[in-house]
């Protein structure tokens, strides 16, 4: 297992155990997990952002901590958040993440993820070039947020 993935599943456990808002120190977490605090922040910034539910506070000090908070907003209104963010193009690394990360949340049942994520994968968007890819994966991954969202 990657240190960012141990890192992620060790903040997800205090969430879980902390009903939703667990606070860490930076230092004292990179220590304890054996890695380097620039990581932490790395996985913060990547895997524990808002458009995954997530609000991040952070206060500068000695006794200076990182707040997490899963936030609590309805399906259909994290689904339009995510729509929102999705912008005009999108990779398949982020549409697989988004869509794992809808899947953790309860936001959408693994048959909706199954079927989202084939209708924007490479295979099935081999026969468009190469250079729009990107941006027809993100408009089919909008409308099928929207019909899951129905």
């Amino acid at each position: 297992m990657r240190i960012s993935d141990s890192v992620a599943n060790y903040i997800l456990e205090l969430l879980k155990e902390a009903d939703g808002i667990a606070e860490i120190q930076r230092n004292e977490l990179a220590g304890s997990l054996g890695c380097v605090p620039s990581q932490i922040n790395y996985v913060l910034a990547s895997r524990f952002t808002p458009e995954q539910g997530y609000l991040v506070e952070s206060r500068r000090g000695g006794g200076g901590y990182i707040r997490i908070t899963r936030l609590q907003i309805s399906k259909p209104d994290m689904i339009m958040h995510i729509i929102n963010a999705v912008g005009d193009s999108l990779d398949a690394g982020t549409a697989r993440a988004m869509s794992e990360n809808m899947l953790q949340n309860g936001v959408l049942h693994k048959e909706a993820v199954d079927l989202i994520q084939a209708a924007v994968s490479e295979k099935a968007l081999a026969l468009v070039p190469r250079e729009l890819r990107n941006y027809v994966r993100a408009s089919i991954y909008k409308n099928m947020l929207i019909a899951a969202r129905a």
